[in-house]
C-alpha cells in the first residue's frame, strides 16, 4: 500500500530541510520528494499594494495596441459583457 500525504514547509538558507510527520505515517522506508514552489503573481482577489499590481507581467497589457481604440471604453465593454453571461 502506497500513501501520499503533502506537507509544506520552507528550506532554510542552510539548505536544510526539517518536517514534522502526523503521528499516523508509520515506521519505515519512505521516498521524499521535494516540489519547489515558485511565487505566484498577485491576482486581483489576493489583495495586494499598487506596487505589486504594477510589477504584474499583466500591468500595461494593452498600452501598445493600437486596434482597440480607447483602451478604458473597450475595458469598459469588455466588462458589461462579461457581467451579461449567462451563469448557467
Amino acid at each position: 500500500m502506497v500513501k501520499t500525504i503533502t506537507l509544506q514547509t520552507d528550506i532554510s538558507p542552510h539548505r536544510v530541510l526539517q518536517i514534522s510527520l502526523p503521528k499516523d505515517i508509520p515506521t519505515g522506508p519512505a521516498e521524499v520528494v521535494v516540489v519547489i514552489a515558485t511565487r505566484q503573481p498577485v491576482q486581483a482577489n489576493q489583495g495586494g499594494t499598487a506596487a505589486d499590481m504594477a510589477a504584474s507581467p499583466l500591468f500595461s497589457l494593452w498600452s501598445e495596441r493600437t486596434d482597440l481604440g480607447d483602451s478604458q471604453s473597450y475595458a469598459r465593454k469588455l466588462r458589461a459583457q462579461a457581467e451579461r453571461r449567462d451563469n448557467a
